[in-house]
């Protein structure tokens, strides 16, 4: 079965990386990108098939297509994964000068950048006790970190070398969500009371960030940041009772397709395929054994459910490196 799995890996993936916007007729044609999931209860990320409506990546591997912790890496050793890659936070794709990347991050502080599909690690560092929780790749090579309870965003300066952590620092309370924006160029930030957008200065060996907006939340504690991949100029943006769009050019927070359905408490973590329009979001589940984890992930145009059994994901995102327009 895992030799199954593996056969169909690189085609089912390249599926998921295409950034084109998704219209009515394509979606019905178009098979689902991958899904990437962080996985508290494996302590690992896995991509898992987004044609399946059930994974199982703690057993026979079904509709597993690639899988990397941080556990057991020697390479990693110096950062102890055993305390740092503690409750996996985050998972991204995004590719640099022509190579892809897993972006990930864990509770215990652990931020990492490894390659795709090979699993060299590009950068990683020990971020402390903050919480890390979210993470994004700039253009230069440079990685952002957003911890929640340190309450800062960090730029570090990961294009001088694999261990470097020197970095510029903001403070944001709550610190949640990070995200790179090629539109507007700026690096977005989610806090628990507001929306920050960051300038990015200084050099890659010695960069600098300043607070170029500030957004006030609708309600409080936001959560998850992402781009709205089948819109161009908007963002997602979650906070404990509710999820938002956010339009970076008109400044405010617009109405969205389905706003009543999707819209709701607890979501953290939400996304659009760009490829089918189709709406993904994690959300707690009664009765995990993670009380902020989930094995269930909700989909939205056209609705439906996936279930990674005996899973605990914390979020989940499309494995597709578009980062939206």
């Amino acid at each position: 079965m895992r030799r199954l799995w593996a056969a169909m890996l690189t085609a089912a993936l390249a599926v998921g990386t295409s950034p084109g916007t998704a219209s009515a007729g394509s979606a019905r044609r178009a098979a689902a990108s991958p899904v990437v999931a962080a996985d508290q209860a494996t302590r690992a990320v896995h991509v898992l098939d987004g044609g399946l409506t059930q994974w199982d990546a703690g057993g026979d591997g079904r509709g597993v297509l690639w899988s990397w912790s941080a556990d057991g890496q020697q390479e990693l050793g110096d950062l102890d994964p055993d305390s740092s890659w503690t409750n996996p936070s985050e998972a991204k794709f995004r590719e640099l000068d022509g190579r892809r990347y897993l972006l990930a991050t864990a509770s215990g502080g652990l931020a990492a950048v490894v390659g795709y599909p090979d699993r060299e690690v590009y950068w990683a560092a020990d971020t402390g006790t903050g919480n890390a929780h979210s993470i994004d790749l700039l253009p230069d090579g440079n990685v952002a970190v957003a911890a929640s309870t340190g309450g800062y965003v960090r730029l570090y300066a990961a294009s001088a070398g694999p261990r470097v952590t020197r970095h510029a620092q903001v403070a944001l309370a709550g610190a949640h969500g990070v995200h790179w924006d090629p539109g507007t160029r700026l690096l977005w930030a989610l806090g628990s009371r507001e929306l920050v957008a960051l300038k990015v200065s200084g050099s890659a060996g010695d960069p600098a960030l300043s607070v170029a907006r500030r957004v006030g939340l609708p309600t409080r504690n936001g959560h998850d940041l992402a781009p709205v991949l089948t819109a161009r100029g908007r963002l997602w943006v979650t906070t404990a009772s509710a999820v938002y769009q956010y339009a970076t050019a008109q400044g405010r927070f617009v109405s969205y397709p389905l706003q009543s359905r999707i819209s709701g408490p607890g979501v953290k973590s939400i996304g659009d395929d760009p490829r089918t329009g189709q709406v993904l979001l994690a959300r707690p589940e009664p009765g995990n054994p993670c009380d902020w984890c989930t094995s269930t992930l909700t989909l939205y145009q056209p609705d439906g459910t996936r279930t990674l059994l005996r899973g605990g994901v914390y979020k989940a995102r499309w494995w597709t490196t578009a980062r939206g327009q």
